[in-house]
This record gives structure tokens, C-alpha cells and sequence, in this order.
């Protein structure tokens, strides 16, 4: 069976097999999120490097039946299921919503993408996501990473949520954490809630944390 990375385009029906108690209400899958701002020769920023680690429950789904042995999953083995991954993910907008002096940023094709089963057996994301242009550093640049249906929850990792590759001297990188869902929004996280907003209603945006980089 091939798994995309996005699991919505899997049946319904297997997250209720898969995920018993969960599926009646939103999210399905969380992500554990890092990010890396790479800047290029000039000083500006020319990708997003992105590390996701994938919940126990989906991490077991996505590599279900690819080892025979028990044994951890190599990086070769996974290859074709990253390459699988990181394609599905244009669909999505690569969950990755950035601005630069108040436009929205444009970005290319992913590179540098991998798969990994770590030790503990959860599966990790990564790719280089290029702007397309590079941005400016020097005018208000931010971002930040989240699903608008709130299918997929992203949280920026504890320690180390963010970092920076090539920066010239001076900039900095900063995380402003969401707001917590009050206990009445928290409530409404059925499947009836969600299937019943308009098209293009941003639900994600409330609980996604931003990034803002800073250079003189």
C-alpha cells in the first residue's frame, strides 16, 4: 500500500481501525516540529529546514510491514516513502506559512529530504524547503508551521525549537508560543465541527506558534 505523508488521504475507515478512542475527534496525527533558518552567501534567507517527529501511533502505521525482522528501518529503505512524503506535501502547502516585509513567501521544490526510524522506533521527517525567492532578513520575516484543518498537530519541540545556519552577525531568531485553546474551543473538536467549516477556514493558525527572525 502506498502511505502518503499526509493522512487524510487515508480512509477514514483505517484511522478508526487504527487509532480506536481518537478518530472521533480532531487531530489525527502530531508532529513534533523543528526548524532550521539557512541563509545564503548574500545574508538572506534562502530555506527552511524542517525536522518532524511523527507520534508513536502514526510512526507504527507508516512503516507497517517494512521490516520482517524486527530490525530498525535504514534511510535507503525508507527512501521511496520520504520521496512519497515530501511530494504529497505540495498539495499542503508544506504546512509551512511564511511572510516577508507583510508578503507571502513562495517556495520551491523540497531537497534534501530523508526518512528516519529512530531508536525508540518513531519516524522522522526531514527537508530542505528553499524560498523562492530568497527573502530579506533585514525586514520583517516570519513563520510558522501548522495545519489549517488541524488534522495533523504541530507543536515546536521543547528544547532547541529553532536555529539558525549562516547568519550574518547580528540576527537573531525568536518563538512566540500559541495561546491555548479555551476549555469551550476544546470542546468543539469533533468531526462534526470540523466537517461543518466553510471552506478555507484557518482552525490551525490558533494553536501555531511563530517564528520571527531579526537581522540589522
Amino acid at each position: 500500500m502506498l502511505r502518503r505523508f499526509c493522512s487524510r488521504v487515508i480512509p477514514a475507515a483505517v484511522f478508526v481501525a487504527v487509532l480506536p478512542g481518537v478518530a472521533a475527534a480532531h487531530p489525527h496525527v502530531w508532529v513534533s516540529a523543528r526548524a532550521q533558518v539557512i541563509f545564503d552567501t548574500k545574508g538572506e534567507i534562502e530555506a527552511i529546514r524542517h525536522a518532524w517527529t511523527f507520534d508513536e501511533m502514526y510512526s507504527a502505521f507508516v512503516t507497517e510491514g517494512q521490516s520482517k525482522d524486527s530490525r530498525l528501518l535504514t534511510k535507503e529503505e525508507l527512501a521511496p516513502l520520504a520521496k512519497t512524503n515530501v511530494e504529497s506535501l505540495a498539495e499542503f502547502d508544506f504546512f509551512t506559512y511564511a511572510k516577508a516585509a507583510n508578503a507571502k513567501v513562495e517556495f520551491g521544490t523540497p531537497i534534501d529530504y530523508s526518512l528516519e526510524q529512530r531508536q525508540d522506533k518513531l519516524v522522522v521527517l526531514r527537508f530542505t524547503l528553499p524560498l523562492n525567492p530568497p527573502a530579506s532578513a533585514s525586514k520583517a520575516f516570519s513563520f510558522q508551521v501548522y495545519d489549517p484543518t488541524y488534522f495533523v498537530a504541530f507543536e515546536m519541540e521543547k528544547q532547541d525549537p529553532v536555529g539558525m545556519a549562516g547568519a550574518p552577525k547580528g540576527c537573531s531568531v525568536n518563538l512566540l508560543g500559541s495561546k491555548p485553546l479555551a476549555a469551550g474551543d476544546t470542546k468543539k473538536l469533533s468531526e462534526s465541527f470540523f466537517s461543518g467549516l466553510s471552506p478555507g477556514y484557518d482552525f490551525g493558525i490558533k494553536l501555531a506558534s511563530r517564528i520571527i527572525v531579526a537581522c540589522p
